[in-house]
C-alpha cells in the first residue's frame, strides 16, 4: 500500500467518523485508566455498566483504595478476570497515592510500572488522555491493519511499529480510535461489512465481498 492510498484511507475514515473517541465512560484521566484496565478481554459496554456504578461512589485513587479488594469486586464482578483486575487496581491506586500524588503520570515507563498496566493500556491512556501519537493495537486494529494491508504484521508490536511509521502524520493521534471504530462496526471479524465501507476501493483485502456501488463513500 502506497503513501497516497494511506492518506486517502484516513481522509475518508475521518469523514465517516468525525468524532473518533473511546466508547468507555470516563470524566477524568484516573477514571479512564481504571476503565481501560477493566476493559482487557471485556466489552466496553460491560465495563461501562460496572464503572457507571463504581465511579458514582469512588472515582479517585483514595476512594477506590478505601473500598479494598472486597468492596471493589462487588462493583466489577460482572467483568471477566475481575479478581485479578481488582487486586491490580487496588495496588495501582496505592502506587498512585504514594508515588505520584494521586495523579496519573504522563509517562510510559511510570504507567507500565503500575499493576495491570501493560503496553496497550499505557498507549490508550497516553493517546486518549494526553494526546500522544501512540497506537494501542487491540484485536480491531490488528485485524484492520492486516486485512487492508495498511500495516500488516505477525504480532501486535510489529503492527504498532508499522502504523507509527505509515499512518500520515496529521492522523497519528486520531488513527487509534478511527481504526478501532471502523473495525468494531464495519470491518468486523466474521464477515466484514464491505458494502458499507468507505474505504472499500482502497482496501487490499483479497477476500472482501463484492461491492456493486460505484460510490465507495456511501
Amino acid at each position: 500500500m502506497n503513501k497516497q492510498k494511506r492518506l486517502m484511507m484516513f481522509e475518508r475514515l475521518s469523514q465517516a467518523i468525525p468524532n473518533p473517541e473511546t466508547e468507555l465512560h470516563y470524566q477524568s484521566t484516573f477514571e479512564l485508566l481504571i476503565a481501560v484496565i477493566l476493559s482487557a478481554q471485556a466489552t466496553d459496554k460491560g465495563v461501562n455498566i460496572a464503572t457507571d456504578k463504581l465511579f458514582a461512589v469512588a472515582n479517585t485513587p483514595e476512594a477506590i483504595f478505601a473500598l479494598g479488594e472486597t468492596g471493589l469486586k462487588e462493583y466489577i464482578k460482572t467483568i471477566g478476570l475481575f479478581n485479578t483486575k481488582g487486586a491490580n487496581i487496588i495496588k495501582t491506586c496505592k502506587m498512585l497515592i504514594e508515588l505520584h500524588g494521586s495523579i496519573v503520570p504522563d509517562d510510559r515507563v511510570a504507567l507500565e510500572a503500575l499493576p495491570g498496566v501493560g503496553r496497550k493500556t499505557a498507549n490508550v491512556v497516553l493517546n486518549t488522555a494526553f494526546g500522544h501519537p501512540t497506537m494501542a493495537v487491540d484485536t480491531h486494529i490488528f485485524r484492520v491493519a492486516n486485512r487492508t494491508k495498511l500495516a500488516p504484521g505477525k504480532n501486535v508490536l510489529e503492527v504498532e511499529h508499522k502504523l507509527l511509521k505509515f499512518v500520515p502524520k496529521d492522523y497519528l493521534i486520531a488513527a487509534h480510535h478511527l481504526m478501532i471504530l471502523h473495525g468494531r462496526y464495519t470491518c468486523i471479524a466474521r464477515k466484514p461489512r464491505c458494502e458499507a465501507c468507505c474505504i472499500y476501493d482502497l482496501c487490499e483485502y483479497k477476500a472482501k465481498t463484492h461491492n456493486d456501488s460505484d460510490d465507495s463513500n456511501d
